[in-house]
């Protein structure tokens, strides 16, 4: 029998140190003889891991360098070919070679020179292409593969690149470029070009996307007569193959879902092609899950391939070079991220669990996909999950907690949210809002942000509350708004504009002011806001109007602040800021600065500390208030 016990206050298994301890997965990919290499982070580093195809036991590649790639927000750390792993090392940018073999070293192959991300081997195993940048400069470069020349930079011009693949004859190579001001998920292109050693790259063409069309992803097809790549010119992200012969384009997928998404980091990956060349496997994404699915390329006649139901959410996957097998990092509502391998019949492998799964699925509550209506009647989305816990039962209505994601062109999915998990086992509700804006409901969805950041989010978060208060599943006086980065701008906005609303809100590392992000964050997001708020010095009154920091006065609710010191996206200029607006005010409030820490938090202790903290702030404010 279950004990009845106030809601927010329930005994956990999921403790703060249990979340800080645990590893994160990152990409995975194959080798040519079907050894699995892929990145864990644990702690603050990026670990690399080898799976001998014999399956014998993994073991890590080396225990003197972390894998991180250095342009934008990272990714792109690794790729596999030719029995050797190359990785950007962490410190110096530089990519290295390692042999997946044991006993092989890892050798530097390029020079203490500017940041690289995303290798891709050629097929011949003689040269690396790589995304460079230099004193804000990007490029798309080429080296040897035994580091014996210097690079040598192919392309440029473009404000930015990403995902270079070569086609498997060797003689073409293809990437996605675009400029400011756009950000990758509004308008790139598609380029294609010819190269040889001696005489390097001929004039690119474009063979897809423009100012106003999204392209993800290019991959030549093993056969190579394709070229497959992702486009939103449809409304979704739906993939496309190029015809490198007649030059004709046809589009495979056509549900109303993504088969794409957004670019925040290199080497982002949502489908393969089969050894042949004759299918495409692909992830799938619709109303916050996804699902795994198998695409003729000839017909386009899809099939859905049959997974666990306890995988519901599905990132970065690669097909086995030879054989009908896919690896995946697959997680679920229930079910903490794990590598596994599937055959198109469904028959999966667990290769590797990012947690020990010690508690029994019974302690998780499900993801529950649920829309509602906004302040303007228009649909908006998210996920919902009740309280749950095996030994307790609450009193009354539970409290409410108003997750909201960065970005903002962002989602939150139904994979494994261990911070949704610890709120709930502890007798909170967990909305999480994917508002106007977000990704993963189609394009259109996707630009109602454009000029109302600062609007809709924040409109989206209170009809949400309000929305599950008035079906009566969650307790109107203990409302929480938490968010980080654009997130945070969220909730600080939410908190001025909608005063009394919520109990209190969880701002990390959020956008105080719209100027200063302008003006400090790094190259990758700094005309981010021109289609948000519109550019400067035109939109100045906007910025300001859409700025926190300026109208700090009406907030009235408590607030608690964390913030890391070396963020270079939003800096700690901000939260200092903001802080000193609400002690000037006097606003009941906290402000929590972590050495070391960036934009979001890596070390276990500090996932510790913030857990622990937050959770005494919610009691006094909320619980107990």
């Amino acid at each position: 029998m279950k004990t009845r016990k106030q809601f927010g206050l329930w005994p956990s298994p999921i403790s703060p140190q249990r979340i800080g301890a645990g590893l994160s997965i990152s990409d995975i990919a194959w080798d040519d003889d079907g050894t699995l290499v892929w990145r864990e982070s644990r702690g603050a580093g990026g670990v690399l891991v080898v799976q001998p195809p014999d399956g014998e036991a993994f073991r890590d590649l080396n225990s003197d360098y972390t894998a991180s790639a250095g342009v934008g927000y990272g990714g792109g750390d690794f790729c596999a070919g030719r029995g050797a792993v190359y990785f950007v090392e962490s410190k110096s940018k530089r990519i290295y070679r390692q042999p997946t073999q044991s006993g092989g070293t890892a050798e530097p192959i390029t020079p203490k020179f500017g940041a690289a991300a995303s290798p891709a081997i050629s097929p011949d195993g003689a040269h690396l292409l790589f995304i460079h940048t230099y004193e804000h400069q990007d490029s798309l470069a080429i080296v040897d593969t035994e580091g014996a020349n210097w690079p040598t930079k192919l392309v440029s011009g473009d404000d930015f690149y990403m995902q270079p693949c070569w086609h498997p004859g060797g003689e073409k190579m293809a990437w996605i470029a675009w400029n400011h001001p756009r950000m990758p998920w509004d308008g790139t292109k598609l380029q294609v070009a010819n190269w040889q050693v001696e005489n390097g790259v001929d004039e690119a063409i474009t063979v897809a996307g423009s100012e106003n069309i999204s392209i993800f992803q290019p991959q030549f097809s093993p056969d190579g007569r394709f070229l497959a790549y992702v486009s939103d010119e449809s409304g979704w992200w739906q993939i496309y193959v190029y015809d490198l012969k007649s030059g004709t384009t046809r589009q495979l997928t056509h549900a109303d879902a993504e088969h794409g998404i957004p670019a925040w980091v290199q080497g982002m990956r949502t489908y393969g092609f089969s050894p042949d060349g004759e299918r495409i496997y692909c992830i799938r994404i619709q109303n916050g899950f996804s699902s795994l699915w198998q695409v003729d390329v000839t017909n386009g006649a899809e099939m859905q391939i049959p997974l666990p139901d306890e995988y519901t959410w599905l990132e970065q996957i690669a097909v086995h070079p030879r054989e009908e097998r896919i690896a995946l990092i697959a997680s679920g509502d229930l079910c903490p991220k794990r590598i596994i391998t599937a055959d198109p019949a469904g028959a999966c492998r667990v290769w590797r669990r990012s947690a020990p799964e010690d508690l029994p699925t019974e302690t998780y509550t499900r993801a529950e996909a649920i829309t509602w209506p906004g302040m303007d009647s228009r649909n908006v989305y998210g996920l919902f999950y009740v309280p749950q816990n095996e030994q307790f039962e609450g009193v009354g209505l539970p409290p409410l907690m108003v997750l909201i994601h960065g970005g903002p062109t962002s989602q939150r999915g139904a994979s494994f949210d261990a911070q949704a998990q610890f709120f709930t086992t502890r007798g909170y509700a967990v909305l999480q809002v994917n508002y106007r804006g977000s990704t993963g409901y189609g394009r259109k969805y996707r630009e109602m942000l454009r000029g109302n950041w600062g609007i809709y989010d924040v409109e989206d978060a209170v009809s949400g509350a309000r929305h599950l208060v008035a079906q009566g599943r969650v307790d109107n006086d203990r409302l929480v708004i938490m968010g980080g980065s654009a997130g945070g701008f969220t909730v600080l906005k939410a908190l001025e504009d909608y005063p009394g609303v919520f109990k209190a809100g969880v701002c990390l590392y959020g956008v105080a002011n719209q100027f200063s992000l302008v003006a400090d964050t790094h190259k990758f997001e700094e005309r981010y806001s021109d289609s948000l708020l519109g550019s400067l010095p035109e939109a100045a009154e906007l910025y300001r109007q859409r700025s926190p920091l300026f109208f700090a006065d009406k907030i009235q609710d408590p607030v608690i602040v964390f913030q890391g010191e070396d963020d270079k996206v939003v800096p700690k200029a901000q939260s200092d800021a903001i802080v000193a607006a609400l002690k000037q005010n006097g606003v009941p409030h906290e402000y929590h600065l972590y050495a070391g820490e960036g934009h979001g938090f890596r070390k276990p202790e500090t996932i510790e500390h913030f857990y622990n903290t937050l959770e005494k702030f919610l009691r006094e404010y909320v619980i107990y208030a």
